[in-house]
């Protein structure tokens, strides 16, 4: 089974919406329970994606990846951003410890995310004369898939991500400060990783264990869930 472009899009469309702008609200909710409000009094604490919606990232960028790799027969890897959601760490209670909490908070959602998609495939594979059965079972394939590449990223202990405020949260201060200070090249040193063709070795083995993780949570035969991914993916 090979999907044409419309069906990849329309499998991907809402998985990659919620999973990069819940990714966002989760921040913002996790610092509002640590002290800072300044999420909420933006209104970007909320599950609307259009609060957390960015042209570029959230639409462009992913749509972009999904068009090249089918057009070159690729299987890239699919990720985009929302807008960051503001977070003021000196207004947290204990700026250098919660740290760790807000940042972890956006991973942790991909997390919750890819074992509601996970649960999706479940009942629709216990539906198999369903019309809806095999779409949504893509679908949620594509909402493991895509939850797994953005927790893995963001898991990486590089400031600015996710993995690098977390790392900063923990080290003692002679080694966190020195590590916060690459904050402004960050990205550089990512796209550096990712052109080098390194990226994959940071993420892939946390990817794996994640969609193997949820299909042992669910029952689900991985061999047939690494074939639905496999379908999306393609």
């Amino acid at each position: 089974m090979e999907l044409n472009l419309i069906q990849k899009i329309s499998v991907f469309a809402l998985p990659v919406i919620f999973a990069i702008t819940l990714h966002e609200a989760a921040h913002g909710y996790a610092a509002l329970r640590f002290g800072d409000r300044t999420a909420q009094m933006l209104g970007r604490i909320s599950i609307n994606p259009i609060r957390h919606f960015d042209l570029v990232g959230t639409l462009l960028v992913p749509l972009a990846i999904l068009v090249i790799s089918k057009l070159t027969g690729g299987a890239g890897i699919l990720f985009g951003w929302a807008k960051p959601v503001p977070v003021n760490f000196n207004n947290l209670r204990r700026p250098k410890q919660d740290m760790l909490w807000v940042a972890a908070a956006g991973p942790g959602a991909n997390l919750l995310m890819a074992l509601i998609w996970a649960g999706l495939i479940k009942v629709a594979l216990s539906l198999p004369d369903s019309g809806f059965a095999m779409p949504l079972a893509l679908m949620g394939a594509a909402g493991i898939f895509i939850n797994a590449v953005l927790m893995a990223l963001n898991l990486i202990p590089l400031p600015p991500l996710d993995g690098g405020r977390i790392a900063v949260s923990l080290l003692p201060s002679r080694l966190a400060y020195p590590l916060a200070r690459i904050e402004p090249y960050g990205i550089f040193i990512l796209l550096g990783l990712m052109f080098m063709g390194l990226l994959g070795i940071f993420m892939w083995p946390l990817i794996q264990s994640l969609i193997q993780l949820a299909a042992f949570i669910f029952a689900i035969n991985p061999v047939e869930l690494l074939a639905l991914i496999q379908i999306v993916l393609n």
